[in-house]
C-alpha cells in the first residue's frame, strides 16, 4: 500500500503545476533574445580537476581557483559562454551549498565575459552515478568518470521523481532572472543509449516522459533565458517528412531556441543547419570538434560563423576527463603512448595552446562582426626568403 500511494504521489506531483508554466516563446520572441547576443562561441567546460559534474560542484573538491584560471583562457582567446553540466544528486545532497557554488562559478564567469548554458540531466555514461568522492580516471580511456544524470535507477524509481522537480524548479527559480546565465539545456542526448554499459534496455521511455515533464518544470519557473534540449545523431531533422523520431519532436517542438550537435566533417555540418533552418529559430551546435573524426575548428566553425550559428565544442583544458583520448579508447585504452591527433581539448593542462592555429581562428571569428568570417592572416614567408631580403 506505502508503494501505491508513494506512486500516487510521485503522478500527481508530476502533473502539478504544468497549467501555470510559461508558454514556449514564439519565433519573434526567440530571435529578439538572440539578436541580442553576441555571436556565441565556447567550449563544454568542466575544470581540469574534475572527472565529471559531481567532482566539479561537490564541496570538497569545488575549485574555484582552478576555474577562474581557466576561463581566463577562455576570455583570452574571445570565447563567450561555456556549457556546464549540472546534476540533480548535487542538489539532493546539498542544495544551499550548490546554489552558493553555482552563483560563485557565475560571479568568476562574468568577470571574464562568460555567460552559461546551464545542463540539468544528461543520458551519457555512466548510468549509476553515487554522490561523494568519485574514481580516479581510467588510464587511457576518454571520459571514463563521466556519469548520467539522474541515471537508470532513478529513472526507474518514481519516488524520486518529486526530487527531480524539486531540483529543476530550485535551481532554474534561484537564476530564472539572473543575466549572468544564457540559457538552460534540459537534457544532454537524452535518447543516448550509453551502449558500452549493459542493462540500458528501456531507457529511451522513460527518459521521454520525464524530459516532457521536465520542460514544463522549468518553464514554470518562469525563466527569462531560453530552455532547450539539443537533437544530436539522425540524419534527417527536417520539420517535414515524417522521419523525426518521437524524442526529436518532443526535442523540436517544445525548445525555446534550437540546439544540436555534430561530430562531422564541414559539409555534413552545413547539411545538419541547413534542416534546421525551416524552423525559422535561433540554432546553437552545442557539441561539435572531434579532430580525428573530421569535425574541426577549421571546417566548421566558418560556416557557423557565416550562417550564424552559434557554437560550443567538446572540451576546453586537457584533465581528468581524458578527452584528447578518441571515443575508442573504451575498446583499446591508450595506455602505451598518445593518440596521433588529439580528439577534443583546446589547451594543455599547463594552459598553453594544443594547436595554436585554432586559438587564432577562434580569437579572429570572435572579434569580427556576427556573419561575418574575416581573412585569415597571411603566412608568413619562409625562413630562408625572409633571410635572403
Amino acid at each position: 500500500m506505502k508503494a501505491i500511494f508513494a506512486g500516487l504521489l510521485a503522478t500527481a506531483s508530476l502533473a502539478a503545476g504544468t497549467a501555470d508554466a510559461r508558454a514556449r516563446w514564439t519565433e519573434a520572441q526567440a530571435k529578439a533574445w538572440y539578436d541580442r547576443q553576441p555571436w556565441l562561441v565556447g567550449a563544454n567546460y568542466a575544470p581540469a580537476t574534475a572527472i565529471n559534474q559531481l567532482e566539479m560542484w561537490q564541496a570538497e573538491t569545488w575549485d574555484p581557483k582552478r576555474i577562474d584560471y581557466e576561463l581566463g583562457l577562455a576570455q583570452g582567446i574571445g570565447m563567450n559562454t561555456m556549457r556546464v553540466f549540472l546534476h540533480d544528486q548535487l542538489w539532493t545532497q546539498d542544495p544551499e551549498g550548490f546554489k552558493r557554488r553555482i552563483d560563485e562559478f557565475l560571479s568568476i564567469a562574468q568577470r571574464h565575459g562568460i555567460r552559461p548554458l546551464f545542463v540539468l540531466f544528461d543520458s551519457c555514461w555512466d548510468p549509476d552515478p553515487k554522490p561523494g568522492p568519485q574514481h580516479p580516471p581510467i588510464p587511457g580511456v576518454h571520459n571514463s568518470g563521466w556519469v548520467q544524470g539522474p541515471g537508470l535507477p532513478g529513472l526507474r524509481d518514481r519516488s524520486r521523481y518529486p526530487q527531480y522537480k524539486a531540483y529543476v524548479q530550485g535551481v532554474v527559480s534561484a537564476f530564472a532572472k539572473d543575466d549572468r546565465v544564457l540559457g538552460w539545456d534540459l537534457w544532454n542526448e537524452p535518447d543516448n543509449g550509453a551502449d558500452q554499459y549493459k542493462g540500458q534496455e528501456g531507457k529511451e521511455p522513460l527518459v521521454r516522459a520525464l524530459l516532457a515533464q521536465v520542460f514544463d518544470w522549468a518553464l514554470d519557473a518562469d525563466p527569462t533565458q531560453p530552455v532547450t534540449s539539443g537533437v544530436w545523431w539522425h540524419d534527417d531533422w527536417t520539420p517535414t517528412g515524417g522521419k523525426l523520431t518521437p524524442m526529436e519532436k518532443l526535442q523540436l517542438g517544445r525548445s525555446d531556441v534550437i540546439t544540436f550537435h555534430d561530430y562531422s566533417w564541414p559539409e555534413t555540418f552545413e547539411g545538419r543547419v541547413r534542416q534546421l533552418l525551416p524552423y525559422n529559430r535561433p540554432i546553437i551546435c552545442t557539441e561539435y570538434m572531434a579532430r580525428g573524426n573530421g569535425s574541426t575548428f577549421d571546417g566548421s566553425l566558418p560556416i557557423a560563423k557565416r550562417m550564424n550559428v552559434g557554437m560550443m565544442n567538446w572540451g576546453f583544458v586537457d584533465g581528468k576527463t581524458q578527452t584528447r583520448f578518441p571515443w575508442d579508447s573504451w575498446k583499446k585504452p591508450y595506455v602505451l603512448e598518445e593518440p596521433t591527433i588529439w580528439f577534443h581539448e583546446v589547451f594543455r593542462n599547463d594552459g598553453t595552446p594544443y594547436r595554436t592555429a585554432e586559438t587564432d581562428l577562434i580569437r579572429r571569428l570572435a572579434a569580427a562582426p556576427k556573419g561575418v568570417v574575416p581573412a585569415a592572416a597571411p603566412a608568413p614567408a619562409p625562413m630562408e626568403r625572409r633571410q635572403r631580403r
